[in-house]
């Protein structure tokens, strides 16, 4: 099954607004002609109004990097989805091992927000993957299949269709460290995910979720990870940063389109 690319920055805690606004309008030109790839821009809450404006003529979605799965209430400091729709969000990261890692978000935590986030009518980027400590032991696919598990306690695959969400498989040992999975660890990953996933909701709807690769993917490999089977782009960092290494990653996802 044919399934559209998606290349999805994301700025973590960086950039201002005027960065924000100077960073789309050197992107725009740069992938004018990437046609058959979703393009999506993860902000910094502050910075999602201007990319939002910044967007709205193009072939660019702009989303958040984290919410609260509560619509409102006395949660200081939290967003709520309904927030982010109002922002003019219409995706959101869930789960990023950097929220699991240093602020403690556990696997039901990240159920929870997906589910919500698909509720919503937002697209949910749920991430997974192991550390280097996790990985040299053999226990790999037990956590990665545990966390894709968890969402799915929250959420009825029979009830959704694949493409209400998608996954990014991120090595937490290769995110910004310049370390990176080969493209056979990340095919071997994100395959074995995606055959989960047809275990859960069968093979058409695991046909349908786009699996993305997040960790250290640049312009360097990038066309070696796109070229494997089951990966259907990246969710990527610091390449990200910088508008110009931002397109190539974008031009290199419109070849496998």
């Amino acid at each position: 099954m044919a399934r559209r690319p998606m290349m999805a920055a994301n700025w973590k805690m960086n950039k201002l607004i005027e960065e924000a606004r100077d960073y789309v309008e050197q992107l725009l030109p740069r992938i004018e002609g990437a046609r058959g790839v979703d393009v999506a821009i993860f902000a910094p809450f502050t910075c999602l109004p201007e990319v939002v404006r910044r967007t709205q003529d193009a072939p660019v979605v702009a989303g958040a990097q984290n919410f609260y799965h509560e619509d409102s209430g006395a949660f200081t400091g939290e967003v709520s989805a309904p927030m982010l729709r109002d922002a003019g969000a219409v995706t959101v990261i869930v789960g990023h091992s950097e929220r699991r890692e240093i602020f403690g978000e556990t696997d039901e935590t990240v159920a929870h927000k997906a589910a919500r986030a698909v509720s919503a009518g937002l697209l949910p980027v749920v991430c997974v993957g192991e550390t280097k400590e996790e990985r040299d032991a053999g226990s790999m696919w037990d956590k990665v299949s545990g966390q894709v598990r968890a969402v799915f306690e929250q959420l009825d695959a029979g009830q959704i269709g694949g493409e209400a969400l998608v996954f990014a498989y991120e090595p937490i040992w290769a995110i910004g460290t310049g370390e990176t999975a080969t493209p056979e660890d990340a095919q071997d990953a994100i395959g074995r995910i995606r055959a989960l996933l047809g275990e859960l909701g069968g093979e058409g709807f695991a046909g349908e979720v786009r699996i993305l690769y997040g960790g250290s993917i640049k312009p360097g490999n990038v066309d070696d990870i796109m070229a494997q089977e089951d990966v259907d782009g990246g969710l990527v960092g610091g390449a990200s940063l910088e508008a110009e290494s931002f397109a190539e990653l974008v031009n290199a996802a419109a070849k496998h389109g």
